[in-house]
């Protein structure tokens, strides 16, 4: 099933006049964010925050947290404006599920089950280079920070989740359902050029939400020009904050909001260079 963006979405997508001052003064959204409506070819609909940041001036950088934090409250006490949920983790105890490093050291974390721990795919920081890739194609022990979820969405431009390539689905019995079934609230990073960075979040679970399966966010992220993409953390962990503010609308299975969002365990926070 293939996802496409409206007239309306691409309208939305218009730079504003205001300066990022008025905007904050109105109320309204920054300028570096755009909220899209995404339909899908059987009449449903689910709404899309895409935040796209210019890593000429800020870099991503993986944090884990001390303990499980919604994301929007882990931003206000450390003063980061911008971060994205990161990777998965395990319940109870909310330990991150998939490698983590930051500053070239490994973090505690559960492994993926081999064989799908060599393959699922990461975000890589090392200085001013910024990759998403799965993990076969990187050192063994990379410098920087990387985060790994995974599945890799988009490669040179093109859709690349087809065929389950990373073993989500034959690997299910870590997570609570079979992530590459059925649309979901969803949340992605993905490069353009080499010099701006998307840090996008749909929702979902509402019934004029429909979410967004793998596939479908692949084609939308393609329609804003990525080059690569990387699926995050979703459902219920699903966490954009821009401009100091939750964008998106956290919701549990059942379709209750989640005030604040869930407590996740690790994020991708952009800072300024």
């Amino acid at each position: 099933m293939r996802a496409t963006l409206t007239t309306e979405a691409m309208l939305a997508r218009l730079p504003s006049p205001l300066s990022d001052a008025a905007a904050r003064a109105l109320g309204s959204r920054p300028r570096h964010l755009q909220r899209l409506r995404v339909e899908l070819n059987d009449g449903a609909a689910t709404t899309l925050h895409v935040a796209t940041h210019d890593l000429r001036r800020v870099t991503p950088r993986v944090v884990r947290f001390t303990h499980p934090t919604p994301l929007e409250r882990w931003c206000r006490e450390h003063r980061t404006a911008e971060a994205i949920v990161g990777g998965f983790f395990a319940r109870p105890g909310g330990l991150p599920l998939g490698e983590v490093r930051t500053s070239g050291i490994a973090r505690t974390a559960i492994a993926f089950d081999a064989p799908w721990n060599d393959v699922r795919a990461c975000l890589h920081v090392a200085g001013p280079e910024v990759a998403l890739a799965r993990r076969d194609t990187l050192a063994p022990e990379p410098p920087g920070d990387l985060l790994q979820a995974g599945p890799l969405l988009v490669h040179d431009g093109a859709p690349c989740v087809e065929g389950d390539p990373e073993g989500f689905a034959a690997g299910q019995r870590q997570f609570d359902s079979d992530i590459t079934a059925g649309r979901y609230p969803r949340a992605a990073v993905a490069l353009l050029d080499g010099a701006r960075m998307l840090a996008v979040a749909c929702d979902g679970r509402a019934d004029d939400e429909a979410g967004l399966s793998l596939p479908e966010l692949a084609e939308a992220l393609v329609a804003l020009g990525a080059r690569s993409a990387l699926n995050l953390d979703g459902g219920g962990s699903t966490s954009l904050v821009c401009g100091g503010r939750l964008r998106n609308v956290p919701r549990e299975e059942h379709g209750v909001a989640l005030a604040g969002g869930r407590p996740v365990s690790t994020a991708i926070a952009f800072t300024r260079r």
